[in-house]
């Protein structure tokens, strides 16, 4: 028996954000959520920053323009944390 599955690419139709998880409501009404903590961005913000999105790219992913925060669809389907980089540190002696 064949079964063929259509992949429908994944789309935000909304986003929620509370005070500990980010919250997408999909255009195919599936509803996705992550820890607020993958995006370290986000944690640190204020609830205004948070508050103040665009959903870019046809629903491809969110941008918060005030902390200039990414996070795509795709990243929360798939379990893509947004990594902190480190700040590199030089010993002189």
């Amino acid at each position: 028996m064949n079964t063929a599955v259509k992949l429908q690419e994944v789309r935000i139709k909304d986003i929620k954000i509370t005070q500990d998880k980010i919250t997408a409501h999909l255009v195919d009404g599936r509803i996705i959520s992550v820890p607020l903590a993958w995006s370290w961005r986000l944690s640190e913000a204020t609830p205004q920053q948070r508050a103040h999105y665009e959903i870019i790219g046809d629903g491809e992913g969110v941008h918060w323009p005030d902390i200039d925060e990414d996070i795509s669809a795709e990243g929360m389907l798939y379990g893509i944390p947004a990594q902190r980089h480190s700040k590199s540190t030089t010993t002189r002696n």
